[in-house]
């Protein structure tokens, strides 16, 4: 009796050890509650000097873009549909800035440098549909400079007032279901890891911390996602200026000179976005634990400060005649 009630006791503590065990294993791996970002270093009291560079930046960012909304918003000469396009480019600056520098000069002062699990994958959110929401603004703005210089007699009547809106809710609608989609299949994976080398959350180093397999995931987020968001969008932009090009040629030097001044701060913004795109499409394909967290950092701030700071400066509001 003493053994048969020995062997039970022991059986029952075995059996409770390794369900705390694997309890604490799906909280610590399967559903971590936090992330961590590990390319910070400390840099002493460097760190201010830092910390007051970037807070001088967003503030920079923030200050363009919104002289380039209120004057398009107060001066109705400007209530045309590329200057509309020009102020939803930088309402779009001002949003993706808000997801990322707040976060990202809290970090720069902390010694510690964690985020909840919630607030990355909303970080998440915020960046991937102000990179597609851009693309897709510059995409729409390519078509309004087509019919412009292509079609110049139909230009007020296909560019009204309502198809302007029509096209923004478009460039608003279709990157916040996309990526809300793609995100939320990333949601839902359980993850063995929750060490980003990133400064801020972005999507696919989380698939790759996964504990099962992420093939729908990438075929959603790399293939579908990243073909219908970005290079349609590149190889339309591409297409129209091949178009506006084979009109130039035809036309008078003095036509061509006009064409390409209201098309090259367009043709700069959008050379500018891709190379960034390019840039942080590359930080997530290739293994970032092999990449010096300086050269993350540089090339990470690129993609979230260039564009923003890009656009006001590029984009004149004199209006044209």
């Amino acid at each position: 009796i003493y053994s048969s009630n020995h062997m039970n006791t022991h059986t029952e503590y075995i059996g409770h050890e390794y369900t705390k065990i694997h309890c604490n294993m799906n909280n610590n791996s399967g559903t971590p509650s936090y992330f961590e970002f590990t390319v910070f270093s400390d840099y002493g009291s460097l760190r201010y000097l830092f910390f007051c560079l970037c807070l001088l930046i967003y503030m920079t960012i923030i200050s363009a873009n919104l002289v380039i909304v209120l004057t398009v918003c107060v001066e109705k000469s400007l209530h045309q549909p590329m200057y509309i396009f020009i102020c939803c480019l930088s309402l779009n600056s001002l949003y993706g800035s808000a997801g990322f520098f707040p976060r990202f000069l809290m970090d720069i002062l902390s010694d510690t440098h964690f985020i909840s699990r919630p607030f990355c994958f909303l970080q998440i959110y915020i960046i991937y549909t102000y990179a597609s929401c851009e693309v897709t603004l510059l995409c729409i703005m390519s078509y309004d400079r087509l019919v412009a210089i292509c079609q110049p007699l139909h230009y007020h009547l296909k560019m009204t007032f309502s198809m302007v809106i029509r096209l923004w809710i478009f460039a608003v609608l279709y990157p916040a279901c996309a990526c809300g989609f793609g995100l939320y299949l990333t949601v839902r994976l359980p993850l063995c890891g929750n060490q980003l080398h990133r400064i801020f959350c972005s999507n696919l180093p989380v698939v790759r911390l996964s504990c099962v397999d992420t093939t729908l995931n990438n075929i959603v987020t790399q293939f579908f996602l990243a073909v219908t968001s970005i290079f349609t969008s590149m190889f339309f932009v591409l297409y129209t200026y091949l178009r506006i090009l084979l009109v130039c040629r035809r036309s008078s030097s003095e036509f061509r000179g006009k064409a390409l001044q209201t098309c090259l701060p367009h043709i700069v913004t959008f050379v500018n976005f891709c190379i960034s795109v390019f840039i942080e499409i590359s930080l997530n394909l290739y293994k970032t634990d092999e990449v010096s967290p300086f050269v993350i950092v540089v090339l990470s701030l690129e993609f979230l400060i260039i564009p923003p700071i890009n656009n006001p400066l590029v984009y004149s509001l004199n209006k044209e005649s």
